[in-house]
Parts: C-alpha cells; structure tokens; sequence
C-alpha cells in the first residue's frame, strides 16, 4: 500500500497543475456552479486499506456513475432475463442518441447510454414497492454508509432541461420496451443521477466488484461472482460512451464517468479507484480524471491487461 500511496501523491501534483482546457456539464444548469477547482482521489483495497488525497472527502453528483448500482439491483433482481431488454454492445455514439435505437428496435445498445439506463430504470419500477427510497437503501446497504441522500435540487435541474431524455424514453415506449408511465420513470432516473457521494464513498461503494467475497456489515452478498464479472466487462466496454476504446487503452481498467466529473474505475481481485475534477472533455468524461487513471495504472502497471 505505501507504493500505491506514493504514486498516487505524485501523479496528483502533477496531475494537478496540468491546464485543464475542459468544461463543467453546463447542459445541467446546477452542476455549472460546481468549484472547477476539486480535484480529489481516493483508492479502497481489497484488503480494507485506504488512501486519500485532495478534496476525496467533498460530495458531489455522481450522475451516470449511479447507472453500475441501478444496473447491478436490476440484475439482482432480473437475473439473465435483463438483457432481453437492453444489450452489452459498445454504442459507439454519444450517450444521448437515437441514432441505433430505430434499428435496433427500441432495445439500447447498452445500460450505460442514457436509452439503456432508463430502461433498467423502467425494470426497477416494475420490481420496486417504493423505488426512490428501495434504491437509496440498496446504496446505503452496499456501501455500509446510512448518510447516502439524493440531491433533489441537482435532480430538479436536470429535469427542468431534460426535454431530450423525455423524446428517448417514449421513442423507447413505442417499441413496447417501456412498461411502466414515462413520468414515473424519468422521475426515478433524474434522481438516481442526482445521489451524492464523495470519492472514498465511491470507492467504497464499488468494492463488492473487486472483491469476489464481498458483503456488507449484515454478511449478505450482493450478487454472483459470475454477474460481477459480466458487469465489470459491460464497464470496460461501454463504461466512458463514445470514449470507451479510448478508456480502455488508455488506462486499461474497467470503469465509470460521470458528468458531475467523477470516474470510478475498477481491478479485480485488488482495489477500486475514484477520481472527482469537475471540468470534461469533449465526450464528457473528466478531463484530469482520465489523464490522472492513465499515468496511476502505468505506474503502478495495475492495467488488467
């Protein structure tokens, strides 16, 4: 763990006076206000030890990040029937799309494209007695941690400007693979993206995907060693939009960005890493998050490949 500590130290100040030439998610008015100036990392071993540096202890909206845990109780849930209803393929386009869902007939390509979470979404709802506060306490469960909240002004602004992902979900509907009221389901997607969380949560929150003997305080598994698997390959592949390949190569670990500017990235069977800077690239994926995975895993040679 000192090796890791040191690398990661070292990355971080250099990391951290590179110009960042990104920008905030501006597309959702209350993450704009966002300080530009956060940037924080915190990596939680296998083993329970742990490491911080920067601002890794301040929440921010997790967003897309919050798509692997609706993904992986809808899994829980559904079990292998899920992916008749969404597909494992990398999109190829920006998160936002129509373009694949005419031809693929209302299925989407992947859960982590915004078509894709809505429809794991639309499941929950049809499993969940009261889906807002069932999901919350999945987290809180998975995480050890009672203190998880949404953040309802976040998910407000994000549905005040959401008129996008209102066309996607009834585009989704008339193909028959939304079942439940289109209301219903946005409102339980735009708070989902709103929960809060800082980097050591995340990287918390994530271990159950490192380890394969994972339980929480109640001494309950979360799921199969198998689903595990296939959820951290759908990370790998589609786990960064449009960017995965470039994800991939580049840092070589599965993993998650969220446009709050968080990225969650995962090594089987050893840690799970987080980095939070607010400002994105072109694709939406942190532009400081990226480069800071890239230089820790060729440090560290921690790539899974």
């Amino acid at each position: 763990m000192e090796n890791y500590k040191k690398i990661i130290a070292d990355v971080y100040e250099d990391v951290r006076n590179v110009q960042d030439l990104g920008q905030t998610a501006r597309f959702i008015p209350e993450l704009a206000f966002v300080g530009t100036d956060n940037f924080g990392v915190h990596i939680s071993m296998k083993n329970k030890e742990n490491f911080g540096i920067g601002d890794f202890q301040k929440k921010f909206s997790i967003q897309s990040i919050a798509k692997v845990l609706s993904l992986t109780l809808a899994y829980k849930l559904e079990g292998e029937k899920l992916w008749e209803r969404v597909d494992v393929e990398p999109s190829g386009n920006p998160f936002n799309s129509f373009l694949q869902l005419e031809s693929d007939l209302g299925k989407p390509r992947n859960p982590f494209i915004n078509s894709g979470a809505i429809v794991i979404c639309d499941v929950l709802v049809r499993h969940l007695k009261n889906p807002k506060e069932d999901f919350l306490n999945f987290c809180r469960t998975l995480s050890n941690n009672e203190n998880l909240n949404y953040n309802e002004k976040v998910a407000a602004s994000e549905k005040s400007c959401g008129s996008r992902n209102v066309a996607l979900c009834n585009f989704i509907k008339s193909f028959g693979n939304i079942k439940n009221e289109v209301a219903e389901v946005l409102d339980f997607y735009f708070l989902i993206c709103s929960l809060e969380m800082s980097c050591e949560e995340i990287s918390q929150i994530f271990l159950f995907l490192a380890d394969e003997h994972f339980t929480t305080k109640k001494k309950m598994s979360v799921i199969t060693v198998p689903q595990a698997k296939r959820i951290n390959a759908i990370m790998l592949t589609c786990g960064f939009y449009d960017e995965s390949g470039e994800f991939a190569f580049r840092v070589g670990l599965p993993g998650k960005s969220g446009v709050g500017g968080g990225i969650v990235a995962v090594h089987p069977n050893k840690f799970c890493i987080t980095v939070w800077s607010p400002k994105l690239n072109e694709k939406g994926n942190s532009y400081k998050g990226m480069l800071f995975l890239e230089k820790f895993t060729t440090k560290t040679a921690s790539s899974i490949f």
